[in-house]
């Protein structure tokens, strides 16, 4: 998966849109994006959108940002939004692997009471969102199988810190960049994918680009949107290019046809298996 956005649970009419999108994962949010009054209406909504999706076959990943553990509203969003069966769940505010492996719990729970045909559920946690939290980004090595990614978020942290801004000039802030790199080296630790946070920016395309392209140059392979109109931007820049795919491929044939050599010469310069697993990671699995 390349792009994953974002769309308040308690629109039908938007995440309806959602499905005409390129997004290859929607995010059904009971979160941020729904007021404590429409909470309620926002589980319905989002249970109704899971099964007449389901049913369509829908080819898209979808998963649900549930409330934080620590709000007390996150077992009725699992209790409620589980029998539909969605893909995956996004966990908020998380504080460590802790928070993964109690999800991880309520999951196995609750697919054997309601009888899950389809593959487990994933979980990708939110890990910056909380200050504490920059302190345990080791621990989500062998938190859980079920764990798909690691993405940071920067709102809530900025919020957090007392911040009045988590960029400047269109960049990040020294703290925040800080939250950004250390989620990459957690997500590498852990084996997962890495996925970068979302964007405020919806109207610039060119400024959009140039973030994803760092954010792909530095290791993310995933980005999350928060407008339909920021996908095309972000699958173009995270899908490889024509010249990467070639290079991939003379990479891995090289190392194909070396007879098992741990390093070889191409193109005058010497490379050695880091550089194969970045040509496989390009190509895909075989």
């Amino acid at each position: 998966m390349r792009s994953l956005l974002f769309i308040p649970a308690d629109s039908e009419k938007k995440l309806v849109k959602g499905l005409s999108t390129p997004a290859d994962c929607l995010i059904l949010d009971l979160e941020d994006s729904v007021t404590p009054a429409n909470k309620d209406a926002a589980r319905r909504i989002a249970v109704s959108f899971l099964e007449t999706a389901a049913a369509g076959q829908c080819a898209k990943q979808l998963f649900v940002r549930i409330n934080a553990l620590q709000s007390g509203m996150a077992i009725e969003d699992l209790v409620t939004v589980l029998p539909a069966h969605p893909d995956g769940i996004v966990l908020p505010k998380c504080r460590s692997g802790e928070d993964v492996t109690q999800v991880h719990h309520y999951l196995d729970a609750l697919e054997i009471a309601y009888r899950r045909e389809k593959s487990p559920a994933r979980i990708l946690p939110i890990i910056t969102e909380v200050a504490a939290a920059l302190f345990a980004l080791a621990t989500y090595k062998n938190a859980s199988d079920r764990l798909w990614g690691l993405m940071w978020g920067a709102e809530d942290l900025a919020t957090e810190l007392g911040a009045l801004d988590n960029r400047a000039d269109g960049q990040l802030r020294p703290p925040f960049e800080l939250a950004r790199s250390l989620c990459l080296y957690a997500a590498a630790h852990a084996g997962v994918v890495a996925v970068d946070t979302v964007s405020p920016t919806i109207a610039d395309a060119q400024s959009l680009a140039k973030e994803t392209v760092a954010a792909k140059r530095d290791g993310f392979t995933a980005k999350a949107a928060i407008h339909p109109l920021q996908v095309p931007v972000i699958n173009e820049q995270l899908s490889p290019s024509s010249d990467e795919i070639a290079w991939a491929t003379r990479v891995i044939a090289a190392f194909d046809a070396s007879g098992g050599a741990g390093t070889i010469s191409l193109d005058g310069k010497m490379l050695d298996r880091p550089h194969w697993k970045v040509a496989r990671r390009i190509l895909g699995p075989p």
